[in-house]
């Protein structure tokens, strides 16, 4: 439970903003383009972040990286609630996002380790509401808060959170899965980083920009990220320890 409730808290954190950033471009005076970096630098950094988590899953016990992502998580929090500018609130912002991006495939992994197999489809069923429920209250929730208090309250609020679920991990959780020391593949990396970070950022400037899809600063990103990913795929298929283990999706089944 306490790391559902970990990554619960992490995931709300993706659109918890949306509603403020008005509040916040007036407190701190920046600009609407450079206001929506909080939002998309969040989804930028998970969406780097998750394939790689597959090789530090393998790399780490489960109660170091859990631990560890939570408190870059709380970190982030802390920093972006005190932020005195823009600056320090990205900053908070990806080290919030870094700790999200670790989380969500832990605990999926975590559940598939431990949970009887014909027990997993109600414990994912779990998972899947929670990743649901989580961003869907977060505008909701952002609206009451700053309605009444400072966009501040919405990093403030969380942190006690972040920090009980730290304490309460430190002290109970339990490894459940087996270390290794896999290769690293530079290669697979910077693919991975290029594919998911360029689809990422190109889907997310189609609302910035005036040019709306047709423009380069879209076009260009979405398509580079589509060859990275094409090669990296290739690449995972080939490889004796793949980064991301994508032979799975050979079976029928499992794809079905």
């Amino acid at each position: 439970m306490v790391m559902i409730l970990g990554v619960f808290v992490a995931i709300l954190n993706e659109t918890l903003l949306n509603v403020a950033l008005s509040k916040i471009m007036d407190d701190i005076g920046i600009s609407p383009s450079k206001a929506q970096w909080l939002a998309t630098g969040y989804l930028l950094v998970i969406g780097v972040l998750i394939p790689i988590t597959a090789f530090l899953i393998q790399r780490f016990t489960t109660r170091a990286l859990f631990l560890s992502a939570m408190g870059l998580f709380a970190l982030g929090t802390l920093a972006a609630a005190i932020a005195p500018g823009f600056g320090l609130l990205l900053v908070g912002r990806v080290l919030q996002a870094a700790g999200t991006g670790l989380l969500f495939p832990l605990l999926t992994n975590v559940v598939l380790s431990v949970v009887a197999i014909e027990k997993r489809g109600s414990a994912m069923g779990t998972i899947g509401i929670v990743i649901t429920f989580a961003p869907a209250i977060g505008p909701t929730l952002s609206g009451i808060v700053v309605e009444h208090f400072s966009w501040r309250a919405l990093f403030y609020g969380v942190l006690p959170i972040a920090l009980f679920v730290i304490a309460f991990a430190y002290f109970r959780l339990k490894n459940v899965t087996e270390t290794s020391r896999p290769r690293v593949d530079v290669l697979s990396l910077l693919l991975s980083t290029c594919g998911f970070g360029g689809i990422v950022f190109g889907f997310s400037s189609a609302g910035e920009g005036s040019g709306g899809w047709g423009s380069n600063e879209v076009l260009w990103p979405i398509a580079i990220g589509v060859v990275a990913l094409i090669l990296f795929t290739w690449r995972q298929l080939r490889l004796a320890e793949p980064l991301l283990d994508l032979r799975t999706f050979t079976y029928k089944v499992f794809r079905m």
